[in-house]
């Protein structure tokens, strides 16, 4: 007996996902199967690699030295299948991309349709999620390619600009400012504001610009924390408090006479996807 390629993978799933269950979901086996392949990978060294506390999974600590070579191995399988198919001029198999709020719903969904047509025979699959979350996928290597709004020092991490969006203070079109040409930095702390997650590139870039320009953005009156720029438009919408979004989010709304888009003086809100 030897191990092989799909046993090494399982493997990796299993400890990835923490979970015997959540493995079988994420790559589409039964829950006997993978059980019985762990069973061999352990009969093959003759050691635990799996200690199943409870609810979770964990690797042994030789099941972390197998995990961390498996992937290594995977990889390296990838990069030489890859290759020889690009040499021969086919292109196939599987493309994992990834992208924050604003490039997963607005940016890839164009970007697929074009591609689709051109490498019919390339499944894409597609991991939407925050900033900071993008590319942490993309170290671990479960993601080929993402689009983010934010710049990381990530020395791992290679980015270059893809499109130039332009940041803007939202407002109800029936909101006290609407009609204004633009509002002061200095006016967003009186009226209630809806703040995005830590890990949202918008977010850090709001706060990059509020910092340059000497206001801390601690003192916005946030009420409320929300996780997806759909979230952040409802809320608008709703009265919850204004914003400050991608015009590529809202121009939708703002084209249905629903939303307005303001600059905001004092701040450099010209992110750019990456």
């Amino acid at each position: 007996m030897s191990m092989n390629s799909w046993q090494l993978k399982i493997f990796v799933a299993v400890v990835e996902n923490k979970s015997f269950s959540k493995a079988s979901e994420a790559i589409n086996l039964s829950q006997p199967t993978i059980s019985s392949h762990i069973k061999e990978l352990e009969g093959y060294f003759q050691c635990p690699l799996l200690d199943r506390l409870g609810k979770t999974t964990e690797p042994t600590r030789t099941g972390g030295i197998l995990y961390e070579h498996a992937k290594e191995i995977l990889a390296l399988s990838k990069k030489a299948e890859d290759s020889i198919q690009d040499f021969l001029g086919n292109f196939k198999g599987a493309l994992f991309v990834g992208g924050s709020t604003i490039p997963s719903g607005y940016i890839f969904p164009k970007i697929i349709g074009s591609f689709s047509k051109q490498f019919p025979d390339v499944h894409i699959e597609m991991i939407s999620g925050d900033t900071t979350g993008i590319i942490e996928e993309i170290k671990k290597g479960k993601i080929d390619i993402g689009i983010v709004g934010a710049k990381t020092d990530d020395l791992f991490i290679f980015q270059e600009e893809y499109i130039a969006d332009e940041m803007r203070l939202i407002v109800p079109s029936d909101h006290r400012w609407a009609e204004k040409p633009f509002v002061n930095c200095r006016e967003l702390f009186s009226e209630p504001f809806i703040k995005r997650e830590k890990g949202s590139g918008t977010w850090q870039s709001i706060l990059k610009s509020m910092e340059a320009a000497g206001f801390d953005a601690k003192d916005l009156k946030a009420p409320v924390t929300m996780g997806n720029t759909v979230s952040v438009i409802q809320g608008i919408l709703h009265r919850v408090g204004v914003s400050i979004l991608s015009t590529i989010a809202v121009q939708d709304e703002i084209d249905k006479g629903r939303l307005k888009a303001l600059p905001v003086e004092d701040l450099n809100l010209m992110p750019a996807f990456s």
